[in-house]
């Protein structure tokens, strides 16, 4: 495979209504991506075109070079691993790793052998027997053991409590410094995983408003801390994105970049500079496009 997939002016409309509205980007290989929007943004819609569920209304998606859509070569290479509740799947666990096995060249069994005992998932049993967290874990587990060049989750965790979601991530990251190849993370569990992510993509009402590197966007803003009084003077005039207060002391964070001489003020008045977080700045890149 290629080192990118490239986006170019890319459209999808169901009947009347538009979901994707001219979005361009490209992304390289070994490198993984966090997709995050609202509820309705478009997510999904953009990542079922990237795996070949949809073709675009207008617009073109290459990868490896080539139109993914009706490609074999190329749709056997991409993963699209998305939230599904299995219920007309009857055959058990180990017939179903069978089957994906003979369509992923990359499919490793024995990780996926680890992955299943370490989630414990009985083989014998039918898939749409299996508890919501269960089929979570299976769906995640043929992700990781497919080792697609290009493996998308889209919301694929749902389900799964809080000590499976960090085991899925710890092996996300390893399997990738031992497998390196792209992975697209959609999600809504911002503050959880942003941790993850080398770039962002932010999409908003079906158009990208946000693609750069994940401490770029972090740098688009600042926490500022100290005597709640101090603070207030400090961020006067500046667009605040959330505010805390515990007795005198006040953290407010801010989006946009400082001068050094507002770093030197900040100092000097007894201020703490910090980075804001993912999830704020997604909510207010998102609400000003409201």
């Amino acid at each position: 495979m290629n080192k990118f997939i490239e986006v170019n002016n890319l459209c999808l409309s169901y009947k009347n209504q538009q979901v994707i509205k001219n979005i361009s980007f490209s992304l390289e290989q070994g490198k993984i991506y966090g997709l995050i929007g609202r509820n309705g943004a478009g997510k999904t819609s953009l990542l079922s075109l990237l795996a070949s569920f949809n073709q675009p209304t207008a617009g073109t998606i290459k990868i490896d070079g080539e139109v993914p859509f009706e490609n074999a070569r190329i749709m056997q290479e991409v993963a699209f691993i998305y939230d599904r509740d299995f219920k007309d799947e009857s055959s058990p666990v180990k017939e179903m790793f069978d089957t994906v096995k003979r369509y992923r060249p990359n499919f490793d069994e024995e990780y996926a052998k680890y992955l299943l005992d370490r989630f414990e998932l009985p083989l014998k049993k039918p898939v749409n027997k299996l508890s919501k967290g269960k089929k979570a874990a299976l769906n995640v587990t043929i992700g990781l053991s497919s080792r697609a060049p290009i493996t998308i989750f889209d919301e694929a965790y749902l389900g799964m409590d809080a000590p499976t979601r960090t085991f899925f991530y710890k092996e996300l990251l390893e399997d990738q410094a031992r497998y390196p190849r792209t992975f697209i993370l959609s999600t809504h569990l911002v503050s959880e995983m942003d941790y993850l992510f080398e770039e962002v993509l932010i999409i908003h009402r079906g158009e990208l408003v946000f693609h750069d590197n994940f401490e770029t966007l972090l740098s688009r803003g600042a926490a500022i801390t100290g005597d709640s009084s101090k603070v207030d003077q400090f961020v006067q005039g500046k667009k605040k994105l959330s505010e805390q207060t515990l007795g005198r002391t006040k953290s407010v964070m801010i989006y946009g970049n400082l001068t050094e001489e507002e770093k030197e003020k900040a100092h000097s008045n007894g201020l703490e500079i910090g980075p804001v977080n993912l999830q704020d700045l997604f909510i207010y890149l998102t609400e000003e496009r409201k």
